[in-house]
């Protein structure tokens, strides 16, 4: 999600164009020389310069944003737009939500010139406010000026993809689900070792005692792992808080085994599970752990021939 902006881009084109002509003849070995061509001609396009950009509002805007690498590290990032007429260095930035228990702290703190943006990092909390599902945040913003002089301004973030709602109701059900039995996956992915054979993906799952059911309908495959004879895995599994443990087995095979696959995927390993809790439906991604995504991701080199140094993670 990147917000127009203004940028002035002079375009130079230099079209060269030059003509020459040359022939040889030979007879009984007498070069002909050629016959020199008009003379060429080199044409130019004036670089035609654009507008300049419309002066400063002296407002700051500020938007949420979130990469897939952001979201397996479990933060959020606020993007600040300088529409002012000088550099600012922010000293403190605190984001505000009613989803949020409390204020979040942003991070990566640093200067933003003018008419220009900048990202800061925010952690997401681990226990949102589930009784408030709906809300819109806001960021103050504490900074100084280049002549030393100290602000502070409270700006509305806006948020077109729902970054933070979509947390808010992805983390509320998985304190949800964790309330019924916990869910995680196995470090070991089961394969022969040989090129081409699928795999297996194990999901477990452990009761917690409690009330509650659990019906676990669909599991979605990644940019890197896929299911082996259909598009998603169905478990079509029913787990009461007071069942003992279980797990689930889960054929698996290589979506893709081109390199570009392994390098660009930063969700390799981030599953999506779409769910029922007490009748309610849901969807959580369950991420595998540091060393499980490392043998799911060598797992699926090996099964494509080995691809070279690829490598990737969730």
């Amino acid at each position: 999600m990147t917000r127009p902006r203004r940028r002035a881009v002079v375009a130079v084109v230099l079209l060269a164009g030059s003509l020459a002509a040359c022939s040889s003849s030979s007879d009984e070995g007498t070069r002909t020389a050629p016959e020199p061509s008009p003379t060429s001609s080199i044409r130019t396009l004036t670089p035609i310069a654009l507008p300049p950009p419309p002066p400063p509002t002296g407002k700051l805007i500020a938007d949420m944003r979130q990469s897939s690498r952001d979201a397996a590290a479990g933060r959020m990032e606020v993007w600040i737009d300088n529409d002012t007429a000088g550099q600012i260095r922010p000293t403190k930035l605190t984001y505000r939500d009613p989803r949020y228990r409390t204020p979040l702290p942003g991070t990566r703190l640093r200067p933003v010139p003018s008419q220009s943006e900048r990202g800061f990092q925010i952690q997401l909390p681990a226990r949102p406010a589930c009784d408030h599902p709906d809300g819109r945040g806001t960021v103050e913003v504490r900074y100084r000026t280049e002549d030393g002089d100290l602000h502070t301004r409270t700006v509305r973030v806006a948020d077109e993809t729902d970054v933070a709602g979509r947390y808010t109701r992805a983390r509320c059900t998985e304190l949800a689900v964790a309330g019924v039995a916990a869910l995680s996956w196995s470090d070991h992915v089961g394969f022969s070792g040989k090129a081409g054979d699928p795999g297996t993906l194990t999901l477990v799952v452990r009761p917690s005692g409690g009330s509650g059911t659990l019906t676990l309908d669909s599991i979605s495959g990644t940019p890197i792992l896929t299911p082996v004879g259909s598009d998603v895995w169905r478990p079509d599994a029913t787990i009461h808080g007071t069942d003992g443990p279980t797990r689930i087995d889960l054929p698996v095979k290589p979506n893709r085994c081109d390199d570009h696959a392994f390098l660009e995927s930063g969700g390799a390993t981030a599953f999506k599970i779409g769910l029922h809790i007490d009748g309610k439906p849901g969807q959580i991604t369950l991420r595998m752990s540091i060393p499980g995504a490392a043998h799911a991701i060598d797992f699926a080199k090996d099964s494509c021939g080995n691809l070279g140094t690829v490598s990737g993670g969730g």
